[in-house]
């Protein structure tokens, strides 16, 4: 396939995955295959299909495993990350407990980004810790980190930018003092959706992703992925099926049809983001912008570095006067904003946060996360006006 890697991103996620010839013909999208049980023609198929899984290939040997369905799935995934092999996952913190319960056994020690997805602190504190499995926060630099690797660090755990404040981290720096300690580097890629950042290009050893998000991009799907390399894609492979993870072939099917068309509506969510961040910063009732394309933000020169391109979130902080209750206002007001989690679908979003909630979140002012949808700018941006007015 090396002729392949000449291609665009985006030609290569339109040509990615798709269906094999049947009877001369091919379909466009592969056909969504659901059954539980595969029938072998003979006792000797059988058995040479579970040498072969059980060597790590992927086989269509029962439906909890994976049918064609998923499978084309899974190579897409796994070249979007340019990584070897791709698992599926129901959800994305499925996705992460699986690379922790896989990776980390009692006695070991990993050290966690402080501003990650917030279920991985209860993971953490509910699941890791009382198994005896230790923990320590980090605020993302590499010289915090240093300063806290143990001899029993297993794993540096990280989300590339954290949540809600989008602090970036040198993902190049962080793997190089991982496997100078025989520590696995694990990146929350969810923000970049494998498109606009690439962890296992940068040394990282595991890439997390919730492809609800913007994989997905519809808001009707629920998935998570893992993609990894070599041995240690296999072992996950194999933990994948001794705990019965899986996802529907329908699921599979949905999320294969958003991948096709996430380079085209990326930089949708991404320009009208920019403009709403710019807009937004010169309004009297915002105190602060964060997004990692504006350079204002506290990393900019790491995110040109790193990233080939930017979403649709966007987080503000108000003005350290408007308190909790005139935020919720603010929020109830917009029309064309709706109340609710998640993001990275086509409609926008916006969700107020207690500013001692948000790790990661300095200075006064309640932050707001803003999820800019597919709609035209100049609606939202006249919609967030018209809140804002409601309040000032």
């Amino acid at each position: 396939m090396s002729a392949d890697r000449e291609l665009s991103e985006e030609t290569r996620l339109i040509h990615l995955g798709r269906s094999q010839p049947m009877e001369g013909v091919r379909p466009v999208s592969p056909p969504v295959v659901r059954t539980s049980t595969v029938l072998a023609p003979d006792i000797a198929t059988m058995r040479a299909n579970k040498a072969r899984r059980e060597d790590g290939s992927r086989v269509f040997s029962y439906g909890a495993r994976g049918t064609p369905t998923n499978h084309a799935l899974e190579e897409a995934w796994a070249a979007l990350e340019g990584g070897e092999r791709a698992l599926l996952f129901p959800t994305g913190l499925a996705a992460i407990a699986h690379v922790l319960l896989t990776c980390l056994l009692p006695g070991s020690h990993v050290l966690i980004q402080n501003t990650v997805y917030p279920q991985v602190h209860a993971i953490r504190s509910k699941f890791l810790e009382p198994r005896g499995i230790a923990s320590t926060y980090f605020d993302g630099t590499v010289e915090d980190a240093a300063a806290k690797i143990t001899p029993a660090t297993r794993m540096i755990y990280a989300e590339n930018p954290g949540s809600w404040v989008y602090d970036l981290i040198d993902v190049k720096a962080l793997s190089t003092l991982a496997h100078d300690h025989n520590a696995l580097l694990v990146i929350d890629n969810t923000w970049a959706s494998g498109l606009l950042h690439k962890p296992l290009l940068h040394g990282a050893d595991i890439s997390v992703i919730a492809g609800t998000k913007y994989v997905v991009g519809h808001s009707d799907v629920m998935i998570g992925a893992v993609v990894a390399n070599g041995e240690l894609g296999r072992e996950l492979w194999r933990m994948q099926v001794v705990m019965g993870q899986t996802v529907s072939p329908d699921d599979a099917w949905l999320t294969l049809r958003g991948l096709r068309t996430i380079a085209a509506r990326l930089p949708i969510h991404a320009a009208s983001a920019l403009g709403i961040a710019r807009f937004l910063q010169g309004h009297p009732l915002v105190e602060r912008v964060l997004h990692p394309a504006l350079d204002s933000h506290p990393r900019h020169d790491l995110w040109r570095r790193d990233f080939s391109g930017s979403n649709g979130l966007v987080t503000i902080g108000m003005r350290p006067d408007i308190d909790l209750s005139a935020v919720d206002r603010f929020v109830d007001t917009l029309r064309l904003f709706g109340i609710g989690s998640s993001w990275g679908g086509f409609e926008s979003l916006a969700l107020p946060q207690a500013p001692e909630t948000v790790r990661g979140w300095t200075g006064p002012g309640v932050p707001v996360r803003l999820h800019i949808g597919l709609e035209n700018p100049a609606d939202l941006e006249a919609d967030l006006a018209r809140g804002l007015a409601a309040i000032g």
